[in-house]
């Protein structure tokens, strides 16, 4: 018995550390603050630490007012991350806020370094994600309701209203990357080969150069 107790526990915890590394978001930091020194020339996975800090590194007040929507997709992200907010270094936190035009649209994308929550603040938006079988989750929220999109997936957000929308989104991770689909294959530099796309999208190539010509 004793013997079985101990291959149970053995079989846990080789689990558990196979399991560690896809739980993780960004690196666990090593002392209690360290603000990125965005000017440094020094290259590492992050940014090194700045020397001197003040209580103004931690604080930042760029959420506060919608963005300009005025653009094809009619929507627009003000990304309270490591790069704007230089605070959230090391920490594997970070915020956005985004505003959607009627009609607006956070087209589908993905984030490679993080999970994503977002919370309702305005309007009503359809949202959903699809997972690597390609099955598509999709729900239709408003004001005060909370959706989630895991790491990695293709997601997206659409303002169904007849007024502008907004949400809060929050990452795990300082930095979470963003990788729009239409904008990675069709303006890509250099570019994708026209032919590449036309097989897999299963038309011609007069049709993807069409749609590249939208994307210059």
């Amino acid at each position: 018995m004793a013997r079985l107790q101990l291959s149970v526990v053995a079989a846990c915890t080789v689990l558990l550390a196979l399991a560690a590394p896809s739980l993780a978001g960004d690196p666990d930091m090593l002392q209690d603050v360290c603000v990125a020194d965005l000017a440094s020339p020094i290259k590492i996975n992050g940014f090194p630490c700045k020397a001197n800090i003040t209580a103004d590194d931690f604080f930042f007040a760029g959420l506060k007012k919608a963005g300009n929507t005025n653009n094809p997709a009619g929507s627009v992200v003000t990304a309270a991350n490591v790069q704007s907010f230089p605070g959230v270094n090391t920490l594997g936190v970070s915020m956005a806020r985004i505003d959607y035009a009627v009609g607006g649209q956070n087209p589908p994308h993905t984030h490679p370094r993080a999970t994503e929550i977002i919370f309702v603040t305005e309007g009503t938006l359809e949202v959903g994600f699809i997972t690597t079988a390609n099955k598509l989750f999709t729900k239709v929220v408003t004001v005060g309701e909370v959706f989630v999109f895991p790491r990695g997936l293709v997601h997206f957000q659409q303002n169904r209203g007849d007024c502008p929308a907004s949400v809060i989104a929050a990452f795990n991770s300082q930095l979470q990357g963003t990788q729009a689909i239409a904008t990675t294959l069709l303006a890509a530099t250099p570019p994708v080969p026209t032919d590449v796309l036309a097989k897999a999208f299963r038309v011609d190539n007069e049709d993807i150069d069409a749609v590249k010509a939208r994307f210059n």
